[in-house]
């Protein structure tokens, strides 16, 4: 009993180092978010007129339906393309499987502005793809402009694809052969199997990778930024320019619409934590 209690403690005390970062870069940050999110503008009292803005001003308006946008369907389409990759991994040989999920490491970490610049070089106005459009007359490649809001949604939907499938990967080993043979023995096919069976079963997983998506683009901000500076309208683009104005900052107004941002992450988790329940199990 008394080994257990120092085992105990040991592990307390090598556990006070990440105490110590989580209070500072997680809890104390936040904290100061909310405090300031609620004072007027240059401090001096408690205030709602910041969310007043965010809420009544056309600006901020679209700002907000262009995260929830663009998330949400970037979110969906990685979803329906890993679904499919990781199947096939899955079914694939343990050599195949590794050598997969290893290209998915790496195309993972490939975001931000690399990323723009990549799709640059590829569909920008002078891009490869697009010269190949014009010269052999291929006209949804011509014609394709990289620097809106759909091209914006391309470039997300590509750095969803690898995280969504390096995090559907593992769900597929939860699949049991008996499965499959007994929808057979009954009559069933394919069909109902992934139908019936299997997506009903995978579903709570699958909900838990759409959360994590959809906060993943939520924040995004380098590759948005690269490749359209300020012309589009975005949360994160929006959070940014209340802290690096040339002229004017306004701290209190940006940690309103941080908060504003966390709300809508806490809303996606709640929301699809709801309907994991309702489809029978949480990820």
């Amino acid at each position: 009993m008394t080994k257990t209690k120092k085992n105990t403690k040991f592990y307390l005390l090598a556990l006070i180092p990440f105490f110590v970062i989580t209070f500072l870069f997680e809890i104390l940050p936040l904290i100061n978010v909310v405090i300031e999110s609620f004072t007027k503008t240059g401090g001096g009292g408690f205030t709602f007129e910041h969310f007043i803005k965010i809420f009544s001003t056309r600006l901020y308006q679209q700002s907000i339906f262009n995260s929830i946008w663009i998330s949400v369907v970037s979110a969906l389409a990685g979803i329906l393309i890993a679904f499919l990759g990781a199947k096939a991994a899955n079914a694939a040989s343990a050599k195949v499987r590794n050598i997969f999920t290893s290209v998915l490491n790496i195309t993972s970490n490939f975001a931000g502005v690399p990323l723009a610049f990549a799709f640059m070089i590829l569909l920008g106005n002078v891009g490869i793809l697009t010269l190949i459009g014009k010269n052999y007359g291929i006209s949804f490649l011509a014609e394709f402009d990289l620097y809106t809001i759909n091209g914006l949604l391309l470039t997300y939907v590509y750095f969803q694809i690898p995280l969504a499938t390096l995090l559907m990967l593992p769900i597929f080993s939860g699949l049991k052969k008996e499965w499959r043979e007994a929808v057979g023995l009954l009559g069933g096919n394919s069909f109902h199997y992934w139908f019936k069976v299997a997506i009903p079963s995978l579903l709570p997983s699958i909900l838990g990778t759409f959360s994590v998506l959809f906060a993943n683009s939520l924040a995004a901000y380098g590759t948005a930024y690269a490749l359209l500076s300020n012309n589009i309208a975005l949360l994160p683009i929006r959070i940014s320019q209340q802290y690096i104005g040339e002229v004017v900052q306004n701290q209190e107004f940006g940690c309103a619409l941080s908060l504003v941002m966390m709300g809508l992450m806490v809303i996606s988790i709640l929301i699809t934590n709801k309907f994991q329940k309702r489809s029978g199990g949480a990820s």
